[in-house]
């Protein structure tokens, strides 16, 4: 899942993108509300996680320019102000729901997983895929019951894969979807996290082809026996 974080404190920006990286997200922060338009245009994000008071466009008017064009990723406003009026006024923007600062991360992500699982209600809240499970709530991955102890990027990595199925992955789209445009990889990192990721499947028992290499092109999930 990407997020989008829109906040112009450097030190609350960078403590709130460290904890959510945590919470295995992959995070993008800009510091202005002009910024945040031109970046929503260049990826698809999972949820904008929005300032109120932004130099350049405030949230409040850039909340309202992506409904206006038609962007519906749930935005999450982030604001100092805990009046009645504020929070109307954010949410007659489009926002679909605001946490106030200082920011309790346990609620943020509370708040932030509800907003997710609304935008995905079609969704099944279990990735499975043969006797591989994924719990995107829990963020624990198992393989015939078994647990599967993966690093951060290792369970995005999957997520993404379990996400498009049969779908081939190519690397710069992994690395789009997994890195952040801070800390892009080349594709060889790519390679090094598909083979660690086979090494703990074969590990579990699970086969070799589980995740198929499709030569020149990229990754996707291999059609082995329970599947076909």
């Amino acid at each position: 899942m990407r997020i989008l974080l829109v906040e112009d404190d450097i030190s609350l920006a960078e403590t709130l993108a460290e904890a959510l990286s945590d919470q295995r997200y992959v995070v993008d922060v800009v510091t202005d509300g002009e910024t945040g338009w031109s970046q929503v245009k260049v990826l698809d994000y999972d949820l904008m996680l929005l300032d109120i008071m932004l130099p350049e466009l405030d949230g409040v008017e850039l909340c309202h320019r992506l409904r206006s064009h038609g962007y519906s990723m749930p935005v999450l406003m982030l604001t100092a102000c805990d009046t009645v009026s504020d929070k109307i006024t954010g949410l007659d923007a489009g926002a679909d729901d605001y946490v106030v600062k200082p920011v309790d991360l346990q609620e943020l992500f509370a708040r932030i997983r509800a907003l997710l699982r609304r935008g995905n209600s079609a969704s099944p809240p279990i990735l499975e895929w043969c006797n591989l499970r994924l719990n995107p709530s829990t963020y624990e991955v198992t393989y015939a019951d078994r647990p599967l102890h993966l690093t951060p990027k290792e369970y995005s990595l999957l997520e993404l894969l379990l996400r498009n199925g049969r779908r081939v992955l190519s690397r710069s789209v992994i690395i789009e979807h997994t890195w952040t445009l801070e800390t892009p990889p080349d594709e060889l990192t790519v390679k090094v996290h598909i083979r660690s990721l086979r090494q703990k499947f074969k590990a579990a028992g699970a086969p070799e082809e589980l995740i198929e290499t499709v030569h020149g092109i990229g990754y996707r999930l291999g059609c082995v026996d329970e599947q076909k």
